[in-house]
């Protein structure tokens, strides 16, 4: 195979087309009234970086969380801001950046109040429990971490190390968590380097 040379330029315009993507959904959300919240690394990223820049971690795309009754508006919205909706075979809902985009150029979408896997021992926080950053909402950070510890997959189990490493969560949270939830953020804590 091969490469294109190393390039600076490619490496800062994905960031910078993540960013992008996520400012122009939570924008065309925020003008439909279609209540949202950012999840995912973006959110991790946003809460981390209230506390030391240097340790955010980039990411691939963006995830939001909304109702599924608001799907119909959210779908109208988002075209209009030249997304193209998307259920991928998987059962992933999400919101194509053009139609001609891949699955990473995406924005992927979870159901406030539904489990995202059956399995899932508690389901995705409502809407509700978010705030306001600068050009978007994010999930509040005890819903964040209730949502990362209940996905657990090796970026979560991450997302949480990196929560942890700033000084976000730490073993007062094991007080608040449900099972299993408690278990799996010791487990972080007791081994932070994985």
């Amino acid at each position: 195979m091969s490469l294109p040379p190393v390039s600076w330029d490619r490496m800062i315009r994905a960031v910078e087309k993540v960013r992008e993507r996520l400012q122009r959904a939570a924008t065309a959300l925020e003008r439909a009234e279609v209540p949202y919240a950012v999840v995912g690394g973006s959110a991790v990223a946003a809460w981390v970086s209230r506390v030391d820049e240097a340790a955010v971690r980039n990411t691939q795309d963006v995830d939001i969380v909304i109702r599924r009754d608001d799907l119909d508006a959210a779908k109208e919205a988002m075209a209009g801001a030249g997304f193209v909706y998307r259920r991928h075979s998987s059962g992933i809902d999400m919101f194509l950046d053009g139609p001609g985009a891949k699955a990473r150029d995406a924005v992927h979408v979870v159901f406030a109040g539904e489990k995202v896997r059956q399995e899932y021992a508690l389901p995705v926080p409502d809407v509700d429990e978010s705030e306001p950053a600068p050009g978007f909402r994010v999930l509040t950070l005890e819903a964040l971490v209730r949502m990362k510890l209940t996905s657990f997959r090796r970026k979560d189990q991450v997302h949480v190390q990196d929560l942890i490493g700033v000084g976000l969560v730490d073993e007062s949270w094991l007080e608040r968590l449900p099972s299993p939830l408690d278990d799996r953020l010791r487990e972080l804590l007791e081994d932070p380097d994985g």
